[in-house]
C-alpha cells in the first residue's frame, strides 16, 4: 500500500539531504564504531556465568510472560536491583527494558505541571522525548553553560512553593564524548534547591572505581536526585536502571508508563546483567579491560596530535572521540574511504547533529591494538586533508 503523501515527502527529503538511513549488516571490519567499549558483549565468560546462574535458579525460560506488575517479575529482578543499587551506592534501583524506556518513563512521569525542567542542549534524544511527554515547562541550556542555567532559573521562576526544578545532563555526552562539569552543577543545584538528574550511559564501565561511573568517581552520589544507567554500552548487555531513593522507585513503579505497560525482560537478559555486575564488583577480568581501554584512549589522543588532527576533534577523555567534518556527503565519503582500508567508523549526519557539525564518531575499545589506532588515524589524516 502506498504511503500517505506527507510521509513519502519526508522520505524523499532525507534522500535529497543525503541523510537517508538504512539498516546495516554486521561489519567484519576493525571496530571503531560500536559501544562495546570493554568487549563484554562477546565475552564467553559472561555468557557461561549467565547460563550457570539460570540453571542454579531454575529459570531457564525464554520470556517474562507479562509485565512486572502482572506475571513478569521473578527473583532475578530482585537480585539484579539489589546488586546494582549496592554497586552504585544508591538506596534503590529499578530496572527498565532499555535506556530509552528508562528515560521515557522517568521524564514523562516525574516532572509535573508547574515544574521546570532545564536540560543540556546535547542530551540524548530519549531524554528529550521523555521531557516532551511531561506537562512541565522545559527549556534547554547551552552546553555546559552554568551561567545560562542561572539566567533561565531567574527568568522562569514560578514563585510557587511546591514547584520543583529539575536540571538534566549526561555525565559523558554521547555525540561529543566530553564530560559535564558535575561538581559545579551539583553545587549550583544545592544553592538553588534544584533536583539534579544524570544519565551515566557512556560513563559506566569507563570512569570510576571498577567502572561505577563518573558520579561516584566524583563522590556526588549522595546529592543527586536520580541517575540513569544503561547496560547496552560498556556493559555489553541490554536494559537500564534508574537509581535513587526507595520513594522514587515506588513512584516510578506506580506512574512510569514505559515500566507499567510493557512485558518484562526475559530471564537470560537479567542473568546477563547480574553476571556483568558481579564481574565489575570483583574487578578481576573486567578491571584489566578497563585499564586497557584507558591506555588506548590516551594513545588515541597522542596519535591525533602527532597526525595534526587535534583541530578536527572535540576534546574528550572518554571512549568517544568525534572528528568534525562538515557536510553529510563529505563525512560519508571519508567513512567509506576508511572502510576500504579495513576500518569501520560511523558517520554521524545532520539532523542527528546540527548542520555543519557532521562528524566521524570514533569509539575506542579495550580490544583495539595500538597498531589499529595508529593506522586508522594515519589514513584519516590523509583523507581529511585531500
Amino acid at each position: 500500500m502506498k504511503l500517505p503523501s506527507k510521509l513519502g515527502k519526508r522520505l524523499e527529503k532525507r534522500k535529497k539531504d543525503n541523510s537517508f538511513r538504512r539498516l546495516p549488516g554486521k561489519s567484519q571490519l576493525i571496530d571503531f564504531y560500536s559501544n562495546d567499549y570493554l568487549g563484554l558483549a562477546v565475552s564467553e565468560n559472561i555468557c557461561r556465568k549467565a547460563a550457570a546462574l539460570l540453571e542454579k535458579e531454575n529459570l531457564a525460560g525464554n520470556g517474562a510472560t507479562g509485565s512486572r506488575l502482572l506475571s513478569g517479575n521473578n527473583k532475578l529482578y530482585n537480585l539484579a536491583e539489589d546488586l546494582i543499587a549496592s554497586f552504585h551506592a544508591s538506596e534503590a534501583a529499578l530496572v527498565f527494558n532499555s535506556g530509552y524506556d528508562a528515560n521515557i518513563g522517568f521524564f514523562s512521569a516525574v516532572p509535573q505541571r508547574g515544574d521546570l525542567v532545564l536540560y543540556d542542549e546535547l542530551v540524548h534524544a530519549s531524554i528529550r522525548d521523555g521531557i516532551s511527554m511531561s506537562p512541565a515547562k522545559a527549556y534547554k541550556f547551552r552546553h555546559n553553560d552554568h551561567l545560562h542555567i542561572i539566567e533561565l532559573l531567574k527568568r522562569y521562576d514560578s514563585h510557587s512553593e511546591d514547584a520543583a526544578v529539575f536540571i538534566v545532563t549526561e555525565s559523558v555526552f554521547s555525540m561529543d564524548g566530553d564530560k559535564a562539569r558535575l561538581k559545579d552543577l551539583a553545587q549550583l543545584c544545592k544553592e538553588n534547591n534544584c533536583y539534579l538528574i544524570v544519565d551515566e550511559a557512556h560513563a559506566t564501565g569507563v570512569f570510576g572505581q571498577n567502572g561505577n561511573g563518573l558520579v561516584q568517581e566524583l563522590q556526588l552520589e549522595e546529592i543527586i536526585f536520580a541517575r540513569i544507567y544503561t547496560f547496552g554500552k560498556a556493559l555489553g548487555c541490554h536494559g537500564a536502571a534508574v537509581l535513587g531513593s526507595r520513594n522514587l522507585k515506588d513512584y516510578l513503579v506506580n506512574f512510569a508508563r514505559s515500566f507499567i505497560y510493557t512485558t518484562g525482560l526475559p530471564p537470560h537478559s537479567l542473568a546477563t546483567i547480574l553476571a556483568v555486575y558481579k564481574e565489575l564488583e570483583s574487578a578481576s577480568n573486567v578491571g584489566k579491560e578497563i585499564a586497557r581501554l584507558k591506555t588506548n584512549i590516551e594513545h588515541f589522543k597522542k596519535c591525533t596530535l602527532s597526525n595534526g588532527l587535534n583541530d578536527y576533534f572535540i576534546e574528550s577523555h572518554s571512549a568517544i572521540h568525534s572528528c568534525v567534518i562538515p557536510g553529510n556527503e563529505r563525512v560519508k565519503f571519508i567513512a567509506k574511504e576508511l572502510a576500504a582500508e579495513g576500518f569501520e567508523v560511523k558517520p554521524i549526519l545532520s539532523p542527528t547533529v546540527p548542520q555543519g557539525k557532521e562528524r566521524l564518531r570514533f569509539c575506542i575499545h579495550s580490544y583495539n591494538s595500538f597498531s589499529e589506532v595508529e593506522q586508522v588515524l594515519t589514513h584519516l589524516a590523509i583523507f581529511i586533508k585531500q
